[in-house]
């Protein structure tokens, strides 16, 4: 049995600790209203880019604005909770790795590098989420231009029912004296370098996906490379 005593000196300790939970849900409740407050904001440039871009899917403009969103509306889900929207399905993915070029090769040239897709896999298309491929895909780009050397190439081939796409960037030789130009763009850009959550982007895409992440470095340069599933078209019926 407790006696009252135990229970009046356990007082102290019991407020404490309620207090401190209440001071934690406070502080997460205000860090959530800030958040969707962020989300509001960010959603109100988007829609006017959007419009500004026109309903037709062509065009990195119009890529960039889709992925944004889809990002976006992933944030949403984390703060607030809430079902997951399904956008699987056949993907092209020489168009949507096309699409990624294209996007970053301005980014690529204000960083004194070069971007070229070198595509030999012919048509090849997956089963998945667009979105989360281009995200994949311009997270590879993006990683050699901020950490790569000066040529990037983006490649890809078939192998034994997959696909696989590799980024190669010329190495870190010419880094050196490339630095203060690359924080002269970061600058321009109005952001900030952050290591890690890109490529952690690409292992989870590719997990998701039935396939795999490799990154390799070497005095050559870099290699980062996804590799997916391929789906191979119907075989058509007997009449």
């Amino acid at each position: 049995m407790i006696e009252p005593a135990q229970v009046i000196a356990g007082w102290p300790l019991a407020l404490s600790l309620a207090g401190a939970v209440a001071v934690q849900t406070l502080r997460a409740g205000r860090r959530r209203c800030a958040l969707n407050e962020a989300l509001h904001e960010l959603r109100r440039p988007l829609q006017a880019v959007a419009l500004a871009v026109g309903p037709e899917p062509a065009g990195r403009g119009r890529d960039a604005v889709e992925l944004a969103a889809s990002a976006l509306d992933r944030l949403d889900r984390e703060i607030n909770g809430g079902p997951a929207l399904s956008s699987w399905g056949t993907v092209d993915v020489a168009a949507l790795a096309d699409s990624a070029v294209s996007r970053w090769w301005e980014r690529a040239r204000l960083a004194e590098s070069s971007l070229n897709l070198r595509w030999n896999a012919g048509p090849a298309s997956v089963r998945g989420d667009r979105f989360a491929l281009g995200q994949a895909l311009d997270n590879l780009i993006l990683n050699a231009i901020e950490h790569g050397g000066p040529t990037i190439v983006v490649t890809a081939r078939r192998r034994e029912g997959r696909l696989r796409i590799a980024v190669v960037d010329s190495g870190a030789a010419a880094r050196s004296r490339r630095r203060r130009s690359k924080a002269a763009v970061l600058d321009r850009l109005g952001g900030r370098r952050r290591h890690g959550h890109g490529l952690a982007v690409v292992r989870r895409v590719a997990a998701e996906h039935g396939g795999r992440f490799a990154l390799r470095h070497s005095e050559q340069g870099a290699l980062a490379a996804i590799e997916l599933p391929l789906l191979e078209p119907e075989e058509p019926r007997a009449a």
